[in-house]
């Protein structure tokens, strides 16, 4: 793989998810924190609009919006297609590559602590998680190959990911959060720079993460009404084991719904949210550990 030249840091693609807001703002601010002598890094503010209202979108949910065809579609004309399309613009300028690495900062009210999202198992992405968990324990890393199709941001280029922290509520900082991922850029930057000067830090190139396996709604009626709720011995339970015939909801009646799956899984995004009305009350993952092969 060439070298990475050009890496550029989002924050508030969700105009009410202000960790990454605010450490934009002070990358805008103060530069000289993400210069690297081999990298041209710059912070990017995404749904302006939804973070001057303090709101996560505008008109719909800009985190997709960055799929080809919407892109290439010039009749769609509300604010979030459109600023989509100034991203990407802003991403590749005229008679420019495009950029090598997008870092887009989220945060979830669900108790994801310090993620890492990943469209696919690239071996040098595996490698950056294999080094960041070895420096941080408190690093999980999520592998969701359906979200290539989705029309993310972090899917515009080969080595885009997401920074996802939690638990945090929408439109709050958290000093301790915000202060953990500004770290875990650091040293995200570093790396890219010793990569680039070939000293990438030695680890035993094994990495665990969580594959995506699908999502769980809630229990609704006819009319789409939740008639349940994330049981309290699942709530805030992000990537423990969930096992077949262990409660995962509770009727407002107090009746408690059992995981009628066959096998153990690690549900992640546990009652996030902005996903009710996406109609997702966890993301299921499988919990897996790979060698890295040295490219």
């Amino acid at each position: 793989m060439s070298q990475i030249e050009r890496v550029a840091i989002v924050g508030g693609t969700h105009g009410n998810e202000l960790t990454g807001v605010y450490l934009v703002k002070k990358f805008q601010q103060y530069p000289n924190l993400i210069n690297r002598q081999s990298l041209e890094n710059f912070a990017l503010l995404g749904n302006t609009k939804a973070i001057a209202e303090g709101k996560r979108y505008i008109d719909k949910d800009l985190n997709r919006c960055f799929s080809n065809e919407n892109l290439q579609t010039p009749n769609l004309l509300n604010y979030e297609d459109q600023r989509a399309k100034e991203i990407k613009q802003i991403l590749q300028p005229q008679s420019h590559p495009f950029v090598d690495v997008i870092i887009d900062l989220h945060s979830t009210t669900a108790n994801m602590g310090l993620s890492l999202i990943f469209c696919d198992m690239h071996p040098f992405l595996l490698q950056l998680a294999a080094y960041l968990s070895s420096i941080n324990p408190l690093v999980r890393v999520y592998v969701n190959s359906q979200s290539k199709e989705g029309g993310f941001l972090r899917s515009l280029c080969e080595l885009g990911f997401v920074i996802e922290v939690g638990a945090v509520a929408q439109n709050v900082l958290n000093a301790e959060l915000f202060q953990q991922t500004e770290q875990l850029i650091y040293a995200i930057l570093d790396y890219f720079q010793w990569y680039n000067q070939g000293n990438i830090p030695q680890t035993d190139n094994t990495v665990t993460f969580y594959e995506y396996i699908g999502t769980i709604d809630y229990p609704r009626d006819e009319g789409g009404e939740i008639q349940a709720m994330i049981h309290p011995q699942l709530q805030f339970r992000d990537y423990q084991p969930l096992n077949p015939g262990e409660p995962i909801f509770r009727t407002f009646a107090g009746k408690d719904i059992l995981y009628e799956g066959v096998s153990t899984v690690y549900p992640i995004f546990i009652n996030e949210a902005a996903y009710y009305e996406k109609g997702v009350a966890m993301h299921l993952t499988e919990k897996q550990r790979k060698v890295i092969e040295e490219k």
